[in-house]
Formats: structure tokens, C-alpha cells, sequence
């Protein structure tokens, strides 16, 4: 078993690891001004025959806190993951021009629930929890040539459907309803606070 990363400790007395190479998650992650590393987690993300958007949100999550957190007893891990849920479809990342295409023209004019869950995993202390921010987007009647414009400024072909709103993609949008703002970019941040100060990590 390898041991932990030699990075600063946290109040917690314990490393602080985000289970994710998510280049979103990782920003969001250092506004809280804590340090920590990354990890990937090796976890099949193909969902399960019958799961629910939000089930799989919440699966991958604490399996990918799993994972790193068997390799990395001693540290407090982090594991989140988003699926756009489109009237209980789950859409996941597109990968292609071409899928993105696809998923932006079958959510033109349709309210879509990004599904955003994160986990909090220690080994060594038998922590683990889990929460889930669903944020409720309604998309545009979008136009052929605006999602074209969109795709080519932010190939955005590692975001769950293919919802990048941080950046172009928020002129896609007509209404976000959520209560966690950090939510739709992929890591929300008011829940990952709570999730921490409750594995024994302050914040402040």
C-alpha cells in the first residue's frame, strides 16, 4: 500500500486528496485555500440497467472516493461526478463534436437537471458521506449555427451535457434554479464544505 502524499496536513492531521483530473473540479476545489493533491480514480462509469441520473451521480461519486481512498488510507478523499438528466435519460460527458451536437439539439427548449454529487471518504477513521446537488437548467430553443458557434469556441466535450456555463455555454441558458453556484461547474462547494468539516477538516 502506498503511503500518502508528503504534502502540508489539513487541520485534520490527515492529507487531502481529490479523487478527480477534472481541470473544473480542481479550480473550484482550490478557492477553499486548503491544500491538496490529485488522484485518478480507476472506476467503470457505465451506468447500471434501470439507474436513475441521480443514482449514478451518487454511485460514481463514492466509488471513485473509494478507490483513491483503499490506495491512500490515512487521507481525507474527495469523489464527485455530474449527469445531466434529461427527463430521467442520463447524459454524460459527449467526448465527440459530433455527440455534442447531438445532446445540445435534444435539450434545445427542455429543462435539464444536472445531477452533481460529491463524496467524502477516510479509510483510516470510517468516514463516509455523501450528498447530491441537482441544479435545474432551462435551455434555449437553440439555433443549428448557435450551437455550432458554442461547440467551436468551447469544445466543451468533457462536460456532461455538453454544458460548459462558466464560460459561452451560460448564452445557452434561459434559468438556473439551484441553491449551490458552484454545483452546475461539476463540484459543488457549499456541500463539499459541509462534507469536510464533518470528516474533522476546517475550513476556516
Amino acid at each position: 500500500m502506498p503511503s500518502p502524499f508528503p504534502s502540508p496536513e489539513l487541520s485534520s492531521g490527515r492529507p487531502l486528496i481529490l479523487g478527480s483530473t477534472s481541470r473544473y473540479r480542481q479550480e473550484l476545489l482550490t478557492r477553499l485555500g486548503r491544500p491538496f493533491q490529485t488522484v485518478a480514480p480507476e472506476v467503470d462509469e457505465t451506468p447500471q440497467p434501470g439507474e436513475s441520473p441521480a443514482d449514478l451521480a451518487v454511485r460514481l461519486a463514492m466509488a471513485k472516493a473509494w478507490e483513491v481512498a483503499r490506495r491512500f488510507p490515512e487521507a481525507v478523499v474527495i469523489g464527485s461526478d455530474q449527469v445531466a438528466d434529461l427527463h430521467g435519460t442520463p447524459l454524460g460527458k459527449p467526448g465527440t463534436h459530433e455527440r455534442a451536437v447531438a445532446q445540445l439539439q435534444r435539450m434545445r427548449g427542455e429543462t435539464v437537471v444536472f445531477q452533481t454529487a460529491v463524496a467524502v471518504v477516510c479509510q483510516a477513521t470510517g468516514f463516509e458521506r455523501c450528498d447530491l446537488a441537482a441544479v435545474r437548467v432551462v435551455f434555449r430553443h437553440l439555433g443549428d449555427a448557435e450551437i455550432e458557434t458554442y461547440l467551436r469556441t468551447e469544445q466543451p466535450y468533457d462536460c456532461a451535457g455538453s454544458a460548459k456555463s462558466e464560460g459561452l455555454g451560460i448564452a445557452l441558458l434561459e434559468r438556473i434554479d439551484n441553491d449551490d453556484p458552484t454545483a452546475l461547474i461539476g463540484l459543488p462547494l457549499i456541500r463539499t464544505c459541509q462534507l469536510l468539516r464533518a470528516a474533522g477538516v476546517s475550513i476556516l
